[in-house]
């Protein structure tokens, strides 16, 4: 087959299409991103349960309806889709959440708020943030079916553009003009050293005493970038002796005497996964802080069920307190 395909209508003119003529269906959009997510019909099939043939119908009726070819079918290798198809794909997640709301808004009506949300959070914030945070809203609305997922920065940036997921619990790192993000709580830096290092005994170090040191640095996409330049803007090179994109690992190191790092996250716990004894201390001067907010895409009108979130996490994260860390000054000894 071809994979010549014709330019897809703009969205609004498929929802004009649709909302006209009424030859699609919401199930038919559904077979096909979970296609499209699975890349493969087999897969979608399970994943669903639904019959192959059913898939492989809709998938068919949706490129002559619209005119475009949606996938390239590799025989060995399952589904690809094409360029017209990636952006089909992102359009009906979002046609699809649309509908959605239309459930929410009938359990308010009911006095019940019903409906599916995914959430996604910063991997370094996960453990602490997470749990809490689901629980109690998942408490307070035993209708809603909640999905969390963790990532890194750019993960969660990615999944909301592809609608992968609806609101990310993030930064405020390099924030795009496709992504609002609503500031919740900041976070400064702070030095972190085993209990027996020489620093663990003084009230604060600034960065022209840590530029001798050992570093560890906490390896992810922008984040790394962040704490490199806490120590440029100052004019000065940090000694980065290792690396690694998993915060406990760089916590354990750091408790096994590797050397120091900078975070932003306080644990309630102050001790590494191994048991070992970690001790934050101020970070003196003044340094760019992370702030902790909600990530959304920039849309005009937001689901009902949404919007409760974002609510239920101003509620939870503050700048007073914030599931499973420390804030302030406190060290949490």
């Amino acid at each position: 087959m071809s994979t010549t395909s014709r330019p897809l209508p703009a969205a609004g003119a498929c929802a004009a299409v649709v909302g006209k003529q009424m030859r699609i269906t919401l199930k038919q959009l559904e077979y096909f991103v979970a296609a499209g997510e699975m890349g493969s019909i087999k897969l979608a099939a399970s994943r669903i349960n639904i019959s192959q043939p059913s898939i492989s119908s809709a998938i068919s009726h949706l490129e002559r309806e619209f005119g475009v070819q949606l996938f390239v079918r590799h025989h060995a290798q399952g589904l690809a889709l094409t360029s017209a198809g990636k952006t089909m794909l992102r359009e009906a997640k979002l046609m699809l959440r649309q509908a959605q709301g239309l459930y929410t808004m009938a359990g308010e009506l009911n006095n019940e708020m019903r409906g599916r949300l995914s959430v996604g959070c910063m991997v370094t914030l996960a453990p602490m943030i997470a749990p809490e945070l689901a629980h109690a809203f998942s408490s307070q609305h035993p209708g809603v079916t909640l999905r969390m997922t963790d990532g890194s920065h750019q993960d969660l940036l990615d999944k909301l553009r592809q609608v992968e997921i609806d609101v990310a619990i993030s930064y405020d790192l390099q924030v795009p003009d496709d992504i609002q993000f609503e500031p919740l709580a900041t976070l400064p830096p702070h030095v972190l050293v085993s209990r027996n290092h020489r620093f663990a005994r003084q009230t604060s170090v600034d960065l022209e005493e840590l530029t001798g040191e050992p570093m560890v640095l906490l390896d992810l996409p922008r984040s790394r970038e962040y704490f490199i330049s806490l120590f440029e803007s100052k004019g000065l090179q940090p000694n980065i002796i290792a690396r690694a994109a998993n915060q406990e690992v760089v916590r354990t190191m750091v408790a096994n005497n590797y050397g120091f790092t900078i975070a932003n996250v306080r644990p309630r716990n102050p001790a590494a996964l191994d048991g070992r004894k970690l001790v934050p201390v101020k970070l003196a001067g003044d340094h760019k802080p992370m702030r902790i907010g909600i990530s959304t895409l920039a849309q005009e009108r937001k689901p009902m069920i949404l919007t409760v979130f974002e609510q239920h996490c101003r509620t939870l994260i503050t700048d007073t307190g914030i599931p499973g860390m420390t804030v302030g000054e406190k060290d949490g000894t």
